[in-house]
């Protein structure tokens, strides 16, 4: 085969996979990704009371999902990544052990049945502003 001919045939097969690639881009199957130290919501994001939102860990650091007890709304169920019923004990398991680490590639996913801002952070990296915040509509 002559160099223009491999080109030609290997620049086809490029284009076609880039459409292929690019889609599965603009549809992730999560709504908040989480970078290094930072979480990273899709543009778009507005979570709807009773739609799951899904976090994944989209970087190579462990982190973990915490919800601010007491800064979701007051009838909100408390959520956190490893189960937790509490801030306390979501940070207390996550110091003796790593408890409630979503690691790289994984996601922790809750529903939401009460209208509210909810702010969360991940305990590892909260010194260094790994924190977040949405609010979740009716």
């Amino acid at each position: 085969m002559n160099r223009r001919a491999f080109l030609t045939a290997t620049t086809g097969v490029a284009v076609g996979l880039a459409g292929c690639l690019g889609s599965s881009r603009e549809q992730p199957d999560y709504d908040i990704g989480m970078s290094s130290s930072a979480f990273l919501p899709k543009e778009d994001f507005e979570p709807r009371v009773g739609e799951p939102v899904v976090w994944r860990n989209t970087g190579s650091r462990s982190h973990t999902v915490t919800a601010y007890q007491s800064r979701i709304p007051d009838a909100a169920t408390y959520f956190a990544s490893g189960g937790f019923e509490g801030e306390g004990a979501a940070r207390e398991a996550w110091t003796s052990g790593t408890d409630g680490a979503i690691e790289s590639g994984e996601t922790f996913e809750h529903t939401f049945e009460v209208p509210g801002t909810y702010n969360y952070f991940c305990i590892p990296h909260e010194p260094t502003g790994m924190v977040g915040k949405f609010t979740v509509t009716e």
